[in-house]
């Protein structure tokens, strides 16, 4: 009945020090389910970004159109003539600017043919081209600018100063502009939105690497952890007949000490060339004992001159007392 006892706790002990590795079987399921998942909605984020960008024109052609249909109001007369030539001079200039911009923006994009310095295009070359193209004097430019400025509506043109964090009201603070929608041939666009769609497939497919990285270390982690919690049990059998047998040898006066010493069992169950490996075998299986099991008794003896630490079988009273 003792020994059914102690065994039975044992076993519950190695039942309990492994459910950690049932937990660790359960994060192995769902991290590979998820990176499974995140491979397929990476290659539909990969489309993704093509269309995108791929859909750029057109919606640079309606912010075009909607500058074709700017409506402004005559400074100083009110009558129909004087407000449609009004509008007809700023469409016109802002129709001529807003092309200009983009298509160097888009030279800028796709090779910089031009060698410009910025898709930022200065102030005084936007008013150099915009007269040479329109013949509009630089106050028609300069009224054109304003109006923009003063306007809300997305005109699809920057205007900035010296600092472009700092905002413009005023004509006079332009330093340069620039297209906020550059316009690139087909073949432009294409490269660059695959450059975009692969660079942002190679930092996903890094992310997954690394994380595919940290699961396979993580079940060669699990799978090391579950063979050493093998070993060490199997050690601590092995320790426990080892006591137990020698104690019963001692019982008929085989042996001269119902103790043994520590050492002279682990030179009995390991042999020379891997007691170094199972060194941390070793150590857990003696932890294990010292606070689980309550037949074996550490005690310190003199043996041969030297103190040694032992190991000794211990026995219930009630069976002590049984035997007398």
């Amino acid at each position: 009945g003792t020994r059914w006892d102690g065994t039975q706790r044992y076993v519950g002990q190695k039942h309990q020090a492994r459910s950690p590795g049932k937990k660790g079987q359960s994060l192995e399921f769902y991290l590979s389910w998820f990176l499974w998942v995140a491979t397929l909605v990476l290659l539909v984020i990969f489309l993704g970004i093509l269309w995108v960008k791929m859909m750029g024109p057109a919606h640079q052609e309606g912010s075009m159109e909607n500058l074709k249909l700017l409506t402004v109001d005559c400074e100083k007369n009110t009558d129909i003539y004087c407000r449609e030539k009004q509008e007809e001079i700023t469409t016109t200039i802002l129709y001529e600017l807003y092309n200009y911009l983009a298509i160097q923006a888009g030279n800028f994009e796709c090779g910089n043919p031009e060698n410009l310095e910025s898709k930022c295009i200065p102030f005084s070359e936007a008013k150099d081209y915009i007269e040479n193209v329109t013949g509009y004097s630089i106050k028609k430019f300069e009224d054109a600018l304003q109006w923009l400025l003063d306007s809300d509506q997305d005109s699809g043109i920057w205007l900035q100063g010296k600092k472009p964090s700092e905002p413009v009201t005023m004509v006079k603070q332009v330093v340069c502009l620039e297209s906020a929608r550059p316009r690139m041939g087909l073949g432009c666009r294409f490269h660059r939105a695959l450059y975009t769609a692969v660079t942002n497939l190679f930092i996903f497919f890094w992310s997954l690497a690394f994380l595919w990285g940290i699961l396979i270390l993580l079940k060669y982690y699990w799978r090391k952890r579950e063979e050493q919690e093998e070993a060490m049990y199997e050690m601590v059998q092995k320790i426990i007949a080892a006591v137990q047998n020698h104690y019963k040898e001692w019982e008929q006066n085989l042996e001269r000490y119902p103790y043994v010493g520590i050492l002279h069992i682990r030179d009995t169950l390991i042999p020379p060339q891997e007691r170094r490996k199972m060194k941390p075998i070793w150590d857990r299986a003696k932890d294990f004992l010292a606070s689980n099991e309550s037949r074996i008794q550490t005690e310190l003896h003199r043996v041969a001159g030297e103190d040694m630490l032992v190991w000794r079988w211990t026995q219930p009273s009630y069976l002590s007392d049984s035997d007398h």
